[in-house]
């Protein structure tokens, strides 16, 4: 897999695609709590459980809302697969 120089955060629902694009910062839903990925996380695969996953695009917060999850962070890839 490749190095990204950017954050890039791709949320995926069994429906549809929700997000795909570089991002600043990550804050998710763990099950031990929300914790923040930012650019060079060191990789980790983690579930997730209802609550937002909440990112900064360009300045902008925004956030998703999720049922249940898992997310993969690798090579500055952020790629989470929810239930909406």
């Amino acid at each position: 897999m490749e190095h990204h120089e950017d954050l890039h955060l791709i949320v995926v629902s069994p429906e549809s695609t929700l997000f795909d694009g570089k991002v600043d910062i990550v804050i998710l839903p763990g099950e031990s709590g929300s914790f923040s990925v930012l650019h060079d996380h060191a990789p980790l695969i983690s579930s997730l459980i209802k609550g937002e996953i909440k990112y900064t695009e360009d300045g902008l917060e925004k956030s998703i809302g999720i049922s249940s999850g898992f997310v993969e962070v690798r090579d500055n890839i952020v790629s989470a697969c929810v239930e909406i």
